[in-house]
């Protein structure tokens, strides 16, 4: 007499199935925390390079890139804001891409057609593999690190030699790099430990009909004279309101030099909504998809992981270098 085999019933089925639901439940949050873990790694090692560029930017040319050019071959007059080239494109021989600085005609705009190619080419080291960047029209290449314009929210201030300038009784530029000037280390009196050079910021969506928080660049209609009232007026808007949407295209690309492309401020705290108040003000933060915080370079070089609860004097501290502040540890 044969014996029949006995399967699984379908409560036994049932049971392992909602087994292993639930492992792959608990399993599922590790992998992604170690996928984020490496992605952040892969990004601090992003920020090193381009801080270890930037040193080396800085001892063959005596100082730092400018932070953006308007007043070009010694031009008493701005140039259109077209013609501004980033801190990214100036140090381009210094991450391993003196071919592609060739290549950039640093005499016309960046959108120059003789620029294209180097608009649309991607360089690894601008870019935080957190960040996607599936919105980055075609011909830009993307960047997530931006240099630091300090706390200020001066963007520029007007026409040069004009006593009734837009921004002429503002505070005077503090940060790393700052539009038509190129800082010496010399010039960090707060000490190169002290001051960061770049931070993180996504990339945006590029569409006007779209108000994505973290990534456009609203526009309040208001007009701030202190970090503080920039910090609450851009705070106390409704984002989801399309009047308030001043640029969407945030992030690309690198070449141009722009508050919504390759600068930020130490006027609002990182992760905070970013805010433009025409003309010529602006509060852009440092932002970044790593869970609670954001990467920045410091002068020395080193990295450092800022959490976006980070008291906002020690903040704006770090991004100033000549006001010799006292930078708590309380950063991580």
């Amino acid at each position: 007499m044969t014996q029949r085999k006995r399967g699984f019933t379908l409560i036994e089925l049932l049971v392992v199935i909602a087994i292993i639901s639930v492992l792959i439940a608990l399993l599922l949050p590790a992998v992604q925390q170690a996928r984020e873990a490496a992605r952040r790694a892969q990004c601090v090692n992003n920020l090193k390079q381009i801080g270890l560029a930037l040193s080396n930017y800085h001892d063959t040319n005596k100082s730092l890139p400018y932070g953006r050019t308007l007043y070009m071959n010694g031009l008493p007059f701005p140039l259109p804001v077209a013609y501004s080239f980033s801190p990214q494109a100036q140090m381009l021989p210094f991450i391993d891409q003196a071919n592609l600085w060739g290549a950039l005609n640093f005499n016309l705009p960046w959108a120059d057609p003789s620029n294209t190619t180097g608009a649309a080419t991607s360089v690894a080291a601008f870019l935080c593999p957190s960040d996607s960047r599936e919105s980055v029209p075609l011909g830009w290449a993307g960047n997530n690190y931006r240099a630091n314009e300090g706390t200020s929210l001066v963007f520029g201030y007007g026409p040069q030699q004009d006593p009734n300038s837009v921004n002429v009784n503002m505070p005077p530029p503090n940060g790393a790099f700052f539009a038509d000037v190129s800082y010496r280390f010399a010039q960090f009196r707060d000490g190169l430990s002290n001051t960061t050079l770049f931070s993180e910021h996504i990339i945006g969506d590029f569409s006007n009909a779209i108000a994505t928080d973290n990534a456009d660049t609203f526009e309040p209609g208001t007009y701030p004279t202190t970090p503080l009232q920039a910090y609450t007026q851009c705070r106390g808007i409704n984002y989801l309101n399309l009047q308030y949407q001043g640029v969407s295209n945030v992030g690309a690309p690198w070449i141009y030099a722009y508050h919504s492309t390759t600068s930020y401020y130490h006027s609002a705290p990182p992760n905070a909504r970013s805010c433009m108040f025409p003309p010529l003000r602006i509060q852009t933060t440092a932002n970044s998809y790593h869970p609670a915080g954001v990467n920045v370079v410091m002068g020395d070089g080193s990295v450092r992981f800022v959490k976006s609860s980070i008291n906002i004097v020690t903040w704006m501290a770090l991004g100033t270098r000549n006001l010799r502040e006292v930078i708590s540890s309380d950063l991580e």
